[in-house]
């Protein structure tokens, strides 16, 4: 008797209970990219190589799931070695002292729309932010469940203290004060072993 009832608690324990799912960035298909208007009337594609995060999930549709990412400066990429190393330096991201970019929060479904709600650090100033998601779904692959996400938004660099600012002759900025963020994002499910 005692063993059915235990049994029974343990399964019905089970109903309410939910298994944690960690996932990693896939980052050959996974492109953390950005753009900023150029002299007003362009705009520059630029990209971070290199960079890490995981998920944390308790349910198959990710809401509420935790996200912790961290991108490194110094990987800054916009195909052009004379503007990256500008770009590396005090004048905007500083690589040396500040090497990281870094977000820490969750993924929020409100009435089938998605955001992603957190901190956003750069140059050790951080500030909260929503960026709108796109979840594309999940789908079975040969090592495993693979997830992807596309995360849209917009910071302001003068916020964060990159604040290089030159005008051109009509007034406007030579490298815009909104930054455009875009990232097609790759999820791996962490399995053991």
């Amino acid at each position: 008797m005692k063993k059915i009832t235990l049994f029974t608690l343990i399964a019905t324990l089970g109903g309410f209970v939910h298994a944690q799912t960690t996932w990693t960035i896939d980052k050959s298909h996974t492109d953390i990219g950005f753009t900023v208007t150029h002299m007003v009337i362009s705009e520059v594609y630029g990209e971070f190589k290199e960079f890490d995060g995981t998920v944390t999930s308790e349910s198959e549709d990710f809401n509420g799931a935790t996200v912790e990412f961290a991108a490194k400066t110094g990987s800054i990429n916009t195909d052009n070695e004379r503007r990256d190393n500008h770009l590396k330096s005090d004048d905007f991201f500083n690589a040396e002292s500040f090497p990281e970019i870094t977000f820490n929060g969750k993924i929020v479904n409100e009435d089938g729309k998605y955001y992603l709600d957190g901190d956003f650090t750069m140059r050790d100033v951080t500030k909260e932010v929503r960026f709108d998601v796109r979840f594309n779904g999940t789908i079975p692959a040969r090592r495993g469940l693979k997830a992807g996400f596309k995360v849209t938004g917009a910071v302001n660099r003068f916020e964060y203290g990159l604040k290089w600012d030159r005008t051109v002759e009509t007034g406007g900025l030579v490298v815009g004060e909104e930054v455009m963020i875009s990232c097609n994002v790759e999820l791996n499910e962490k399995t053991e072993g």
